[in-house]
């Protein structure tokens, strides 16, 4: 065939995937509103919100469902569709015209990696709004708890030659309670003094504390002072953004990586928002895994309706594993992008691996006529 027959072509599959995808969206996404209508209806009804106010939620909330069903609903259609090709036998009409089985892997993974970067950035556009917006309503609106109100407690970070411990912090105000600051020596790195503060405020020039005691350790003399300011920078809504599992989806991925580079800076922990960073992108290119799956699928049975069993099998396991990585990755037991990366590792392996054996007979030949000794020692 020449290049002009497989544009053709090309074209005809990504068309009639198209409408495929957009069929399996409207009934994914009604299932997915639906379910969480019934879910949410209560709360929404003890609340007293109006039915514009219901609809504002569901309708800002629509981006992210979109977004996160989107590799299962590739999936789907992509079974489809080679199902539906190959009951019409148009599969063995391409194949008897000269379309190679590696011609429909390469255009398929194309394809399906195009989609992922559609994916990637509706996601961290309308996919974040979305959720922020969705998050504001469901707390201000529904559980009457404000943004401003969140406190968080037993933080510590450094900031230069300090390193500070806050018993409670308040985050819109930038205030603290129960502060401890250890300030040491640039050079020789030895703790030169206690600051121990009844509270503490953060603004553009530094850290002010109010009733502080300092410890001088040299002397191990104590004195008291009405207020100390300290070239203290960092800001506490940094360390909203770590200590709320749910707000790192509220933030979009060049915003995720500047918190990151902050407060890996201030000697905090990063690996959870570090893990949740490569999940960004390991969720998205997770449609490109979806192809190759459906195209396993497709070489291993003709039969749609097993292939579509086993489908829907294989999103809840991949899903699973994709959050068991995730989960091992914010414990630190697994590095990030391992962590985020494991499901694709996995199931790209094997599907690749199903591909690859059957796009070359010549492997086949080889493996089976090196294990035909060993099967006959078993038969023995």
């Amino acid at each position: 065939m020449t290049g002009r027959a497989f544009g053709v072509l090309g074209r005809y599959l990504a068309r009639q995937n198209l409408f495929l995808i957009l069929m399996c969206l409207c009934v994914g996404t009604g299932i997915y509103l639906l379910s969480d209508l019934f879910d949410r209806v209560d709360d929404f009804v003890s609340a007293g919100l109006g039915l514009g106010s219901i609809l504002t939620y569901f309708a800002v909330k629509l981006p992210v469902i979109l977004s996160q069903i989107l590799p299962a609903v590739f999936l789907l259609a992509l079974v489809v569709q080679l199902g539906l090709l190959s009951r019409s036998r148009e599969l063995m009409a391409l194949r008897s015209g000269g379309v190679s089985p590696s011609w429909f892997a390469r255009f398929f993974l194309i394809y399906a990696l195009a989609w992922s970067l559609v994916q990637f950035g509706f996601s961290q556009v309308l996919g974040v709004y979305g959720e922020r917006e969705a998050g504001r309503i469901w707390k201000e609106d529904v559980r009457k708890k404000q943004m401003d109100k969140l406190t968080l407690t037993n933080l510590w970070f450094r900031d230069g030659a300090y390193i500070v411990e806050m018993d409670e912090g308040m985050v819109a105000r930038n205030q603290a309670t129960g502060v401890t600051v250890y300030e040491f020596d640039t050079e020789s790195q030895r703790l030169v003094r206690i600051l121990s503060a009844r509270e503490a405020e953060g603004g553009s020039g530094g850290w002010r504390l109010n009733g502080v005691t300092v410890l001088d350790t040299a002397s191990f003399l104590s004195s008291q002072e009405d207020s100390l300011s300290l070239p203290l920078h960092q800001e506490l809504k940094a360390f909203a953004a770590a200590d709320q599992s749910e707000s790192q989806t509220l933030l979009p991925i060049w915003q995720l990586s500047k918190t990151i580079d902050e407060l890996r800076e201030s000697g905090s922990n990063v690996e959870r928002l570090r893990t949740a960073w490569h999940s960004r992108f390991s969720y998205a290119f997770s449609i490109a895994v979806m192809a190759l799956l459906a195209l396993a699928l497709a070489s291993w049975s003709e039969n749609l309706y097993l292939n579509l069993g086993l489908s829907l099998s294989l999103v809840f396991v991949q899903y699973g594993m994709h959050a068991v990585g995730v989960t091992a990755g914010d414990k630190g037991l697994l590095p990030p992008f391992i962590a985020a990366w494991l499901g694709n590792i996995l199931f790209g392996l094997a599907a690749g691996g199903r591909l690859v054996w059957i796009s070359c007979p010549r492997l086949e030949k080889e493996v089976k006529a090196r294990l035909e000794p060993w099967l006959r020692r078993l038969r023995r």
